[in-house]
């Protein structure tokens, strides 16, 4: 995997958790139980993508982009998207991804829900 720092730094967001869904093979992470990004292991049980959401207008244009950028796998295509962990994205863009993917869904909960999960 080209990003072996990707786990430490999914779980440097503030609140984040993460699971695993042994039936799919993902390592969820999450931010108050949603999901803001999940690590999917291939049949040979090794890492290979990350799925993380992202505003419309901004997946399609990283995916016109990049073609190690695809529409999230198993996942709403207009909003989800999954990235090859073998790819060549650089390691600024992911972080900058997965932040705002981080932010997206963070953004979507409750504001107290929000207070509860960030404290500073």
């Amino acid at each position: 995997m080209k990003y072996p720092w990707i786990d430490e730094f999914l779980l440097s967001m503030p609140g984040a958790t993460k699971d695993f869904k042994e039936e799919w093979q993902w390592t969820r992470y999450l931010i108050g139980n949603k999901m803001f990004a999940a690590v999917c292991k291939d049949e040979k049980g090794e890492d290979y993508i990350v799925t993380i959401k992202l505003e419309p207008s901004d997946g399609e244009f990283i995916r016109n982009e990049y073609e190690d950028v695809t529409p999230g796998y198993y996942m709403n295509k207009i909003h989800w998207n999954s990235i090859n962990l073998e790819g060549e994205l650089p390691d600024a863009l992911m972080k900058e991804l997965i932040v705002k993917s981080y932010k997206l869904v963070l953004g979507g909960l409750s504001k107290k829900m929000q207070k509860e999960l960030i404290t500073f």
